[in-house]
């Protein structure tokens, strides 16, 4: 699994002549950062990195929010149709993205968000798969916890922030670990929902620079090296809440 992105990582720092030489070779026989220099100098990666960045943490952010609360919801309360709504819930992940695409382009189109950073925002709101995994971690939660911040005056925001976000710790992992590598790697949503080149995000400026320098593959391996090592560093940083939060909902 690590062989492709080791290969990719070294490849970055050779020359092109050196990619099509020494074809075999794995390590770089002469060390160079041409590849990086060129893919910066040639293309507005900075700004790509900045719109994944701000579009990644904003929608990752807002996911978090929004499963906990509304698991929070699901899972400690009771209503009428509660159990048809979370039926309706669950029922939405069975539509296939490709589905409610051009919807999802139009109703964008009739907010006025069209080729900004916020079309890529709204839609990824709200995670049905991520409401279902935090509405199970905070079933979890013995309910004389909640009664017992009831009975001292907590009110249910208080009863949420101090008392079941610090007990899901794990789901909060899983979903952050989870919606930032999909919103991180999109493709398919910037294709549709973005013109303008400096708007771009990683992956979508990556095939255009691809197509525009298919001759440059030091700058090619540098640029996808660049989109891959955020997600890294992100899994390296979580991935005991990750690991831990997917043990526990295996055995719960």
């Amino acid at each position: 699994m690590m062989y492709p992105m080791v290969w990719m990582c070294l490849t970055s720092f050779k020359s092109n002549a050196e990619i099509r030489t020494h074809r075999t070779k794995f390590l770089p026989v002469e060390w160079t950062a041409e590849g990086y220099r060129s893919a910066f100098e040639r293309a507005p990666i900075v700004s790509w990195f900045t719109n994944s960045m701000f579009v990644t943490i904003c929608v990752t952010a807002a996911v978090i929010l929004t499963s906990t609360l509304i698991g929070f919801i699901f899972a400690k309360y009771v209503f009428r149709g509660k159990k048809i709504l979370f039926v309706l819930l669950l029922a939405t992940m069975m539509v296939p993205p490709q589905v409610t695409m051009i919807p999802r382009y139009l109703m964008i189109q009739k907010m006025h968000l069209f080729n900004t950073r916020w079309a890529l925002i709204v839609p990824g709101l709200v995670s049905a798969f991520s409401i279902y995994l935090a509405r199970q971690f905070i079933a979890d939660i013995p309910d004389s916890l909640c009664e017992a911040a009831k009975i001292d005056g907590a009110g249910p925001l208080r009863i949420y922030w101090h008392v079941v976000l610090p007990n899901i710790k794990p789901a909060i992992g899983s979903i952050g670990i989870f919606t930032a590598m999909m919103h991180w790697n999109d493709y398919l949503n910037p294709l549709l929902m973005l013109n303008d080149m400096e708007k771009m995000t990683l992956p979508l400026g990556l095939v255009i620079f691809d197509s525009q320098r298919s001759t440059d593959l030091s700058a090619t391996m540098a640029a996808a090296t660049l989109i891959m090592l955020p997600m890294i560093i992100i899994f390296l940083m979580f991935q005991k809440q990750f690991i831990k939060g997917m043990t526990m909902s295996g055995i719960k």
